[in-house]
């Protein structure tokens, strides 16, 4: 079994999706290394894109087709100015022309090079597959599938077999469970954070991993920042307003004006917020998160960006209105521990919605969620795992029916529910005796992962059945 790391649960990136935006940029930068490796990509001269499944089915409403470009355009999307993405699809649709990895042009039209086919691979429901040609080479394809959270995977060979596995023994609490997990913190006496902190180690130095857990909760606020700030309609043809601004707007009421993000969290911390604000607040900070994502904005997977806004909202929750002293230390907490859940569900389940429905993409961000503030809040490692198994008891069965295509209708709203459930599932947990706890939560991962396999594939981010079906992009 391999070790997944909480960075590759919290991954920074470009919206709308992780499986369907971010999984097929980074294909497309694997498969120009590919080519290097090779020595081909000198002697290129077209690139064809084939898209597969759930890719191909809602592909254009999750920008695949931009994504695949842009990654054969030799961008990093973790760093790639956002001004810029819509500046070199354009030139591309102009003139029809592609800098492959940044380095030479070649003859491109998107309209008949990236080519959307609705049948499924055996593998997986998200396959992707380039193939280059040119002067002196024979034809190269190379074919990779998208599982969820921006991770891409090769069908395994006898050539590839045992790549970049990380194997759990390396590690000084490797674990393939949540109940391994449980022992070894109850054998060393230690948080479920501090058990994973020791295990990242292994990776990286302890300065580089608070930089790193500090970088991207600045970019899951950030990002919650310009969500609130921004108004007016989503792109995409569903015509949806953006609604955190006004919420947002409504909440803060006549606050003297404010500067960049840090007054704007003082300011909401000076807020007197009412009980019935504290849901309003979570819901605000959810949206505005995903409006962001719906646009192409930056983001983290958490650990997918069709539920990007979970984490950021609850954690915003908890440093904004419930603990105002709250902060780093508390931050870096919060994420080892939802990021070690997340990578529990990646390894016993699915964290794609192509693979399982929406269950696999909110009903985790909620687990995680829930996790992470229950040990914030003083919860023991056995109540954190109650907290995350009862997150997702009450996601089970949720479905990936996006209307159109797109990460708005109804992903958007469910960050918001997928928030409020994880609150409310930390509070459950601190109030259970681990004793009396009937559902352990390797057992509701497991029936995750069997409720998948038993779900109807029209019900898994094909677009092809519930609201999908029920409302069109005319009825907008």
């Amino acid at each position: 079994m391999d070790y997944v790391s909480v960075f590759e649960m919290l991954k920074i990136g470009v919206g709308p999706s992780s499986s369907h935006t971010l999984g097929p940029w980074r294909a497309a930068e694997a498969f120009l290394k590919e080519l290097r490796e090779r020595q081909l990509l000198e002697k290129v001269q077209k690139v064809r894109v084939d898209l597969y499944g759930s890719l191909s089915l809602t592909g254009k409403g999750h920008a695949t087709d931009l994504a695949a470009m842009l990654g054969l355009s030799g961008t990093d999307p973790e760093y790639i100015p956002i001004d810029s993405i819509s500046t070199i699809i354009e030139a591309i649709n102009k003139d029809k022309k592609m800098h492959l990895a940044g380095a030479f042009y070649i003859d491109f039209d998107p309209a008949t090079q990236v080519v959307f086919n609705k049948k499924f691979l055996p593998f997986h429901a998200n396959g992707i597959t380039f193939t280059a040609e040119g002067m002196g080479m024979e034809p190269y394809a190379s074919t990779f599938y998208s599982i969820g959270g921006g991770f891409i995977v090769k069908e395994k060979t006898e050539e590839n077999k045992g790549q970049n596995e990380r194997q759990i023994q390396h590690f000084p609490y490797g674990f393939e469970s949540a109940k391994e997990l449980l022992a070894h913190c109850q054998r060393e006496g230690k948080k479920i954070s501090e058990i994973i902190l020791e295990d990242e180690k292994v990776l990286r130095d302890e300065a580089k991993i608070h930089s790193e857990l500090l970088r991207v909760w600045h970019t899951m606020e950030e990002c919650a920042y310009i969500g609130c700030h921004t108004e007016g309609v989503l792109p995409g043809g569903l015509n949806v307003r953006r609604r955190a601004y006004d919420i947002h707007k409504k909440l803060l009421g006549d606050t003297p004006p404010y500067e960049g993000l840090d007054a704007w969290l003082a300011a909401i911390r000076n807020k007197k917020v009412e009980f019935r604000e504290i849901l309003k607040w979570v819901t605000c900070f959810s949206l505005a998160v995903n409006e962001v994502n719906a646009s192409l904005g930056r983001v983290v997977t958490a650990p997918t960006n069709g539920s990007s806004g979970v984490i950021p909202a609850v954690l915003l929750y908890y440093l904004t209105i419930d603990n105002h002293q709250g902060g780093d230390k508390e931050i870096e907490q919060f994420l080892l521990t939802a990021g070690i859940i997340g990578s529990l569900f990646k390894k016993g389940a699915t964290i794609s919605a192509a693979m399982g429905g929406c269950q696999a993409e909110i009903g985790v961000s909620s687990a995680m969620a829930a996790a992470g503030l229950c040990e914030l809040w003083g919860g023991t490692p056995e109540q954190v795992m109650i907290a995350a198994e009862i997150a997702m008891e009450h996601h089970l069965g949720l479905t990936c029916d996006p209307i159109g295509g797109l990460v708005q209708i109804p992903c958007i709203e469910r960050n918001a529910m997928g928030a409020v459930k994880a609150i409310n599932a930390a509070e459950l947990a601190l109030e259970t005796d681990p004793k009396n706890a009937k559902v352990p939560l390797d057992k509701v991962i497991q029936t995750m992962w069997q409720t998948a396999q038993d779900m109807n594939t029209k019900y898994k981010e094909t677009s092809e059945a519930g609201l999908a079906v029920a409302v069109s992009i005319a009825d907008c």
